[in-house]
Protein backbone atom coordinates (compact mmCIF):
# COMPACT_ATOMS: atom_id res chain seq x y z
CA UNK A 1 0.00 0.00 0.00
CA UNK A 2 1.06 3.42 -1.11
CA UNK A 3 0.59 6.73 1.30
CA UNK A 4 0.28 10.19 0.74
CA UNK A 5 1.49 12.30 3.28
CA UNK A 6 -1.22 15.36 4.11
CA UNK A 7 -0.08 19.00 4.99
CA UNK A 8 -0.48 18.59 8.04
CA UNK A 9 1.65 15.51 8.05
CA UNK A 10 -1.45 12.71 8.62
CA UNK A 11 -0.83 9.83 6.18
CA UNK A 12 -3.33 8.78 3.93
CA UNK A 13 -3.77 5.66 2.12
CA UNK A 14 -3.71 6.36 -1.76
CA UNK A 15 -6.67 3.51 -2.25
CA UNK A 16 -9.59 3.15 -0.08
CA UNK A 17 -12.53 1.40 -0.51
CA UNK A 18 -15.58 4.00 -1.65
CA UNK A 19 -19.54 3.16 -0.38
CA UNK A 20 -21.63 5.49 -2.09
CA UNK A 21 -25.09 3.70 -2.87
CA UNK A 22 -23.63 0.53 -0.91
CA UNK A 23 -26.71 -0.56 1.38
CA UNK A 24 -26.02 -1.40 5.01
CA UNK A 25 -26.55 -5.33 4.27
CA UNK A 26 -24.31 -5.11 1.84
CA UNK A 27 -21.42 -2.46 2.75
CA UNK A 28 -20.69 -4.52 6.16
CA UNK A 29 -19.35 -7.44 4.40
CA UNK A 30 -17.75 -5.52 1.84
CA UNK A 31 -15.68 -3.08 4.31
CA UNK A 32 -14.70 -6.76 5.89
CA UNK A 33 -13.75 -7.64 2.56
CA UNK A 34 -11.91 -4.63 1.78
CA UNK A 35 -9.82 -5.03 5.09
CA UNK A 36 -8.50 -8.82 3.72
CA UNK A 37 -7.46 -7.56 1.26
CA UNK A 38 -5.49 -5.07 2.33
CA UNK A 39 -7.59 -1.95 2.50
CA UNK A 40 -6.96 0.40 5.43
CA UNK A 41 -8.99 3.62 3.57
CA UNK A 42 -12.66 3.49 3.88
CA UNK A 43 -15.10 6.57 2.40
CA UNK A 44 -18.64 7.17 3.41
CA UNK A 45 -20.92 9.80 4.15
CA UNK A 46 -23.91 11.00 6.61
CA UNK A 47 -25.99 10.79 3.18
CA UNK A 48 -25.39 7.09 2.19
CA UNK A 49 -27.05 6.12 5.43
CA UNK A 50 -24.28 3.05 5.70
CA UNK A 51 -22.15 4.86 8.86
CA UNK A 52 -23.23 2.07 11.80
CA UNK A 53 -22.72 -0.61 9.71
CA UNK A 54 -19.46 0.31 8.49
CA UNK A 55 -18.78 1.52 12.15
CA UNK A 56 -20.00 -2.73 12.87
CA UNK A 57 -17.59 -3.60 10.68
CA UNK A 58 -14.85 -1.47 11.57
CA UNK A 59 -15.26 -2.62 15.53
CA UNK A 60 -15.81 -6.76 14.31
CA UNK A 61 -12.56 -6.72 12.02
CA UNK A 62 -10.08 -6.20 15.09
CA UNK A 63 -7.61 -3.96 13.32
CA UNK A 64 -6.25 -1.26 15.60
CA UNK A 65 -8.06 2.18 15.04
CA UNK A 66 -4.49 3.50 14.45
CA UNK A 67 -4.25 1.66 11.58
CA UNK A 68 -7.30 2.57 9.49
CA UNK A 69 -7.92 5.79 8.05
CA UNK A 70 -11.57 6.91 8.31
CA UNK A 71 -13.30 9.49 5.92
CA UNK A 72 -17.39 11.01 6.09
CA UNK A 73 -18.62 14.11 5.14
CA UNK A 74 -20.55 16.87 5.98
CA UNK A 75 -24.24 16.20 4.24
CA UNK A 76 -25.61 20.01 2.30
CA UNK A 77 -29.00 20.17 4.75
CA UNK A 78 -26.18 19.82 7.81
CA UNK A 79 -24.48 22.78 6.77
CA UNK A 80 -23.50 25.90 9.01
CA UNK A 81 -21.67 26.54 11.90
CA UNK A 82 -24.16 24.65 15.08
CA UNK A 83 -25.77 22.32 12.60
CA UNK A 84 -22.19 20.66 11.31
CA UNK A 85 -21.07 20.45 14.84
CA UNK A 86 -24.22 18.38 15.66
CA UNK A 87 -23.97 16.49 12.38
CA UNK A 88 -20.23 15.55 13.08
CA UNK A 89 -21.40 14.05 16.21
CA UNK A 90 -24.00 12.19 15.02
CA UNK A 91 -21.49 10.48 12.45
CA UNK A 92 -19.19 10.16 15.01
CA UNK A 93 -21.63 8.38 17.08
CA UNK A 94 -23.17 6.32 14.27
CA UNK A 95 -19.34 4.62 13.18
CA UNK A 96 -18.68 4.58 17.32
CA UNK A 97 -15.48 6.24 16.99
CA UNK A 98 -13.59 8.04 19.48
CA UNK A 99 -12.29 10.50 15.74
CA UNK A 100 -12.57 10.49 11.71
CA UNK A 101 -9.84 10.70 10.13
CA UNK A 102 -10.48 12.89 7.47
CA UNK A 103 -14.00 14.90 7.36
CA UNK A 104 -15.31 16.84 3.85
CA UNK A 105 -17.60 19.27 3.79
CA UNK A 106 -19.76 17.38 1.14
CA UNK A 107 -20.73 19.86 -1.88
CA UNK A 108 -20.20 23.62 -2.29
CA UNK A 109 -23.93 24.93 -0.85
CA UNK A 110 -22.30 28.97 -1.19
CA UNK A 111 -19.54 30.82 0.31
CA UNK A 112 -21.25 31.68 3.34
CA UNK A 113 -22.48 27.87 4.58
CA UNK A 114 -19.24 26.60 3.67
CA UNK A 115 -17.11 29.17 5.99
CA UNK A 116 -19.00 28.61 8.92
CA UNK A 117 -19.51 25.01 8.42
CA UNK A 118 -15.50 25.20 7.92
CA UNK A 119 -14.96 26.96 11.32
CA UNK A 120 -16.96 24.32 13.30
CA UNK A 121 -15.05 21.59 11.98
CA UNK A 122 -11.58 23.78 12.40
CA UNK A 123 -12.66 23.57 16.20
CA UNK A 124 -13.46 19.82 16.32
CA UNK A 125 -10.32 19.35 14.26
CA UNK A 126 -8.23 21.51 17.29
CA UNK A 127 -10.52 18.74 19.76
CA UNK A 128 -8.98 16.04 18.20
CA UNK A 129 -12.09 14.66 16.90
CA UNK A 130 -11.04 15.09 13.03
CA UNK A 131 -7.42 14.56 12.00
CA UNK A 132 -7.84 16.23 8.61
CA UNK A 133 -10.00 18.76 6.99
CA UNK A 134 -11.48 18.70 3.67
CA UNK A 135 -13.68 19.53 1.19
CA UNK A 136 -15.53 17.39 -1.44
CA UNK A 137 -16.82 19.07 -4.83
CA UNK A 138 -15.36 22.08 -4.54
CA UNK A 139 -13.84 24.08 -7.67
CA UNK A 140 -10.77 26.20 -7.78
CA UNK A 141 -12.73 30.26 -6.51
CA UNK A 142 -14.18 27.96 -3.55
CA UNK A 143 -11.21 27.03 -2.44
CA UNK A 144 -9.53 30.17 -2.64
CA UNK A 145 -12.43 31.75 -0.56
CA UNK A 146 -11.62 28.92 2.53
CA UNK A 147 -8.17 29.25 2.18
CA UNK A 148 -8.86 32.95 2.87
CA UNK A 149 -10.12 32.46 5.85
CA UNK A 150 -9.73 29.45 7.37
CA UNK A 151 -6.62 28.49 10.48
CA UNK A 152 -6.44 25.17 9.48
CA UNK A 153 -6.11 24.29 5.76
CA UNK A 154 -8.14 21.80 3.63
CA UNK A 155 -6.11 19.09 3.19
CA UNK A 156 -8.13 16.45 0.42
CA UNK A 157 -10.42 18.29 -2.57
CA UNK A 158 -12.73 15.02 -3.44
CA UNK A 159 -14.06 14.87 -6.83
CA UNK A 160 -15.32 13.51 -9.98
CA UNK A 161 -12.17 12.04 -11.72
CA UNK A 162 -11.85 9.35 -14.44
CA UNK A 163 -10.37 8.95 -17.96
CA UNK A 164 -12.90 11.09 -19.43
CA UNK A 165 -13.17 13.83 -16.93
CA UNK A 166 -9.27 14.18 -15.94
CA UNK A 167 -9.23 17.66 -13.89
CA UNK A 168 -5.30 18.42 -14.30
CA UNK A 169 -6.23 22.33 -13.98
CA UNK A 170 -7.73 21.01 -10.87
CA UNK A 171 -5.43 18.87 -9.46
CA UNK A 172 -2.20 21.62 -10.49
CA UNK A 173 -3.73 24.37 -8.78
CA UNK A 174 -4.83 21.81 -5.80
CA UNK A 175 -1.13 20.86 -5.35
CA UNK A 176 0.19 24.43 -5.21
CA UNK A 177 -2.03 25.55 -2.40
CA UNK A 178 -0.99 21.75 -0.56
CA UNK A 179 -4.57 20.07 -1.24
CA UNK A 180 -4.73 16.73 -2.82
CA UNK A 181 -6.87 15.20 -4.83
CA UNK A 182 -9.12 12.49 -4.25
CA UNK A 183 -11.17 10.54 -7.28
CA UNK A 184 -14.58 9.63 -7.07
CA UNK A 185 -16.22 7.95 -9.87
CA UNK A 186 -13.01 6.70 -10.95
CA UNK A 187 -14.28 3.95 -12.93
CA UNK A 188 -16.66 6.25 -14.75
CA UNK A 189 -19.51 5.32 -12.33
CA UNK A 190 -22.64 4.13 -14.13
CA UNK A 191 -20.73 4.84 -17.11
CA UNK A 192 -18.43 1.75 -16.41
CA UNK A 193 -19.49 0.40 -19.77
CA UNK A 194 -18.04 3.06 -21.54
CA UNK A 195 -14.34 2.44 -19.94
CA UNK A 196 -14.57 -1.07 -20.32
CA UNK A 197 -14.90 -1.30 -23.80
CA UNK A 198 -12.09 1.80 -24.60
CA UNK A 199 -9.68 0.51 -27.00
CA UNK A 200 -6.97 2.07 -25.77
CA UNK A 201 -7.77 0.93 -22.29
CA UNK A 202 -8.41 -2.20 -23.55
CA UNK A 203 -4.87 -2.44 -25.15
CA UNK A 204 -2.99 -0.97 -22.24
CA UNK A 205 -4.65 -3.58 -19.75
CA UNK A 206 -3.68 -6.22 -22.23
CA UNK A 207 0.60 -4.94 -21.95
CA UNK A 208 0.31 -5.24 -18.11
CA UNK A 209 -1.55 -8.19 -18.08
CA UNK A 210 -4.13 -6.22 -16.11
CA UNK A 211 -8.07 -5.30 -16.03
CA UNK A 212 -9.39 -2.00 -17.81
CA UNK A 213 -10.02 -0.68 -14.01
CA UNK A 214 -6.92 -1.53 -12.52
CA UNK A 215 -5.02 0.49 -15.24
CA UNK A 216 -7.79 3.40 -14.66
CA UNK A 217 -7.02 3.25 -11.14
CA UNK A 218 -3.15 2.93 -11.56
CA UNK A 219 -3.42 5.74 -14.05
CA UNK A 220 -4.67 8.30 -11.33
CA UNK A 221 -2.44 7.02 -8.25
CA UNK A 222 0.49 7.51 -10.85
CA UNK A 223 -0.75 10.92 -10.84
CA UNK A 224 -0.87 11.42 -6.92
CA UNK A 225 -4.55 11.42 -6.79
CA UNK A 226 -6.40 9.56 -4.29
CA UNK A 227 -8.31 6.93 -5.27
CA UNK A 228 -11.55 5.47 -3.87
CA UNK A 229 -13.54 2.84 -6.79
CA UNK A 230 -16.68 1.40 -4.93
CA UNK A 231 -17.48 -1.89 -4.76
CA UNK A 232 -19.78 -4.48 -2.79
CA UNK A 233 -18.35 -7.32 -5.21
CA UNK A 234 -15.34 -9.28 -3.09
CA UNK A 235 -13.32 -10.12 -6.33
CA UNK A 236 -14.03 -6.54 -7.33
CA UNK A 237 -12.86 -5.05 -4.42
CA UNK A 238 -9.84 -7.35 -4.33
CA UNK A 239 -8.98 -6.29 -8.51
CA UNK A 240 -9.64 -2.52 -7.43
CA UNK A 241 -6.68 -3.06 -4.92
CA UNK A 242 -3.66 -4.95 -6.77
CA UNK A 243 -2.33 -2.07 -8.55
CA UNK A 244 0.64 -2.13 -6.41
CA UNK A 245 3.32 -4.67 -8.94
CA UNK A 246 3.69 -2.61 -11.61
CA UNK A 247 4.53 0.69 -13.55
CA UNK A 248 3.22 2.81 -16.57
CA UNK A 249 5.65 3.86 -18.70
CA UNK A 250 5.37 7.10 -20.21
CA UNK A 251 3.80 6.28 -23.68
CA UNK A 252 0.51 4.52 -21.58
CA UNK A 253 0.43 7.99 -19.09
CA UNK A 254 0.41 10.20 -22.05
CA UNK A 255 -1.79 8.25 -24.34
CA UNK A 256 -4.46 7.91 -21.34
CA UNK A 257 -3.73 11.63 -21.06
CA UNK A 258 -5.40 11.87 -24.88
CA UNK A 259 -9.00 10.26 -23.66
CA UNK A 260 -9.90 13.22 -21.38
CA UNK A 261 -13.21 14.61 -22.57
CA UNK A 262 -14.24 16.59 -20.39
CA UNK A 263 -17.35 14.53 -19.87
CA UNK A 264 -18.82 15.10 -16.33
CA UNK A 265 -21.57 12.84 -14.70
CA UNK A 266 -22.49 14.54 -11.59
CA UNK A 267 -23.56 17.66 -10.74
CA UNK A 268 -21.59 21.14 -11.50
CA UNK A 269 -20.76 22.72 -8.04
CA UNK A 270 -21.63 25.85 -8.48
CA UNK A 271 -25.44 24.52 -9.64
CA UNK A 272 -26.13 21.67 -7.18
CA UNK A 273 -30.05 21.01 -6.91
CA UNK A 274 -29.86 19.25 -3.96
Amino acid sequence: MKNVKLNNGIEMPIVGLGTFRSKSEDVYNAVLDAFEAGYRHIDTAMIYGNEEAIGKAIKDSKIPREELFITTKLWNSDQGYESAKEAFNLSLKKLDLEYVDLYLIHWFKGYELALDSYRAMEELYNEGKIKALGVSNFNVHHIMKILEHCTVPPTVNQVETHIALQNVFLQEYCESVGVKLEAYAPLMSQHINDLLTNETMIEIAKKYNKSVPQIAIKWLVTRGVIVIPKSINKNRIVENFDIFDFELNEEDMVNIKKLNQARKFFPEFDNVPF
